[in-house]
């Protein structure tokens, strides 16, 4: 495909507010065969107008909606069909119960499989939890601009010592309650 073709859109896309792509949603917004497709998003790649989050998930460089946000929606497109929220110590922060603030990594509980994921945007470090659909719902927050809910104290807090790591990062003076 010609690059000001795949540009346009790619853009038009990112007006409808979808600037994160699954590499099969590409080749199907494309409509090319597998070779070209190949060439074609190795191209873009190159030049600049995709960027390579992650293996298989790619984010429009030229987006308008580049944010705050991007990097928890990588976390979606990674693991579309799972429960995923933000917890551990990126929730815990967030409530102010530990006051190290992870910078560029967020911590998502997931009911798919761990993995760790460095993107041009940040870490992403998938957790496993077993919590069922109902106590996510039941103990977790919807936020403007946020894509991933975000848990609540007491399934952050519940998240953080089922895995046994960081504890010594809860403020000694914090009440649970």
């Amino acid at each position: 495909m010609i690059q000001a073709a795949a540009l346009a859109r790619l853009k038009k896309m990112d007006d409808a507010g979808v600037y994160i792509h699954l590499r099969r949603e590409l080749k199907r917004l494309f409509g090319e065969s597998a070779a070209t497709f190949a060439k074609t998003l190795e191209r873009l790649v190159q030049n600049g107008i995709l960027i390579r989050a992650a293996r298989g998930v790619y984010v429009f460089a030229y987006s308008k909606q580049i944010g705050i946000a991007t990097l928890e929606l990588i976390a979606q497109y990674l693991r579309r069909s799972e429960y995923n929220y933000l917890s551990y110590e990126s929730a815990l922060a967030e409530h102010g119960i530990i006051s190290q603030i992870p910078f560029n990594l967020i911590t998502v509980a997931t009911t798919g499989r761990e993995g760790r994921f460095d993107t041009p945007y940040g870490t992403i470090s998938f957790t496993h939890t077993m919590t069922s659909p109902e106590e996510i719902a039941a103990n977790t927050i919807e936020r403007p601009s946020h894509p991933l809910p975000l848990a609540n104290t007491y399934l952050a807090l519940k998240n953080q010592r089922s895995t046994h790591q960081n504890l010594e990062l809860i403020e000694m003076n914090w009440e649970e309650g």
